[in-house]
């Protein structure tokens, strides 16, 4: 049975900067949205502690602090937000065709668009020290935190392109990066692996994986390592961990519904946010694999927006 038999116009998948920026420029629409906001309101954005890169704010704004502020904004034009999940989707496949939108606790929702910004989640080593240091040292985005390390030593566990990349950007404003990597041998593209040959201040080790971080008052001091060859440990004097083995799209279930790549981002059309089904769109981390950051995401939450505007105007005329 469906709860809400009103057919709405647009329902927004996500609660990050993508999805509360698409909920106001749709409420001044006059297209009265309706955002789903999923298991972390705000996102990847409620982990970062700091955030002084976002214009408009020149003596920064915490994470959560933001989103806060995102979602009062987005309420008031009228934005109507549910605390739930989604859980499954049902896609029209033609245009004009109305979707279904199933969630966790049962309610079913109907739309004659959807704006999907479930976003991307970074992938953590698993351990309980990433937990206790999170915010405190731990963080999974150079562009995002390196600042506050500037002049310090940090660390960067991984070997893929991902981590050469965050790498290369720390080693221009910290004194040493330590890679951490797990294998003999790094997996980046030969290309990335000749940036780290260029730089002098990155320390490789490899056979290296990272054991355990130690500190005071939740903020990271030393980094534990261990040779998994020989099982030798050592001790590094750092302030900061970037955790940098890629990130996942959280796109399960879009799976088998929507187009999407071979690691689980949204395909969507070039200048746009149209994904492969009319009255659907991908806004933020979810179809960006490149960029990633609060403000990109805020801006493709605009895109999908005006995109989803404009594809309702286009029913109307039919």
């Amino acid at each position: 049975m469906i709860e809400n038999k009103n057919i709405v116009e647009v329902i927004i998948i996500g609660s990050g900067p993508s999805g509360f920026t698409a909920a106001i420029y749709s409420a001044r629409a006059g297209m009265n949205p309706l955002i789903i906001t999923g298991l972390e309101l705000g996102g990847q954005l409620t982990t970062t502690t700091e955030v002084e890169n976002f214009p408009g704010y020149p003596d920064g704004i915490t994470g959560p602090e933001m989103m806060v502020q995102l979602q009062k904004q987005a309420e008031k034009f009228g934005t109507q937000v549910i605390m739930d999940t989604v859980s499954e989707v049902e896609l029209g496949k033609n245009i004009g065709d109305i979707h279904l939108v199933k969630t966790i606790s049962g309610r079913e929702y109907q739309a004659k668009t959807i704006i999907i910004s479930t976003g991307a989640s970074a992938k953590y080593l698993g351990k309980d020290f990433e937990k206790t240091y999170r915010g405190g040292g731990v963080s999974a985005c150079a562009t995002c935190d390196g600042f506050f390390y500037r002049g310090k030593n940090v660390v960067v566990v991984g070997g893929g392109d991902t981590a050469v990349e965050e790498a290369t950007y720390l080693a221009k404003i910290c004194k040493t990066v330590f890679m951490v990597v797990r294998k003999d041998y790094l997996k980046a593209s030969k290309i990335m692996q000749e940036r780290i040959d260029l730089t002098s201040n990155i320390v490789l080790m490899y056979n290296t994986e990272l054991k355990d971080l130690k500190g005071e008052n939740n903020l990271v001091s030393q980094a534990i390592v261990v040779d998994n060859q020989t099982n030798e440990e050592k001790v590094l004097e750092v302030d900061g961990i970037f955790i940098a083995i890629g990130h996942k799209p959280n796109t399960e279930i879009f799976k088998g519904k929507l187009d999407m790549d071979e690691t689980g981002y949204l395909n969507i059309k070039p200048f746009s946010t149209e994904t492969n089904i009319p009255g659907v769109f991908a806004a933020g981390d979810v179809a960006d694999k490149k960029y990633r950051q609060a403000i990109t995401a805020a801006g493709a939450g605009c895109m999908a927006a005006l995109d989803a505007e404009k594809y309702l105007s286009s029913l109307d005329r039919h």
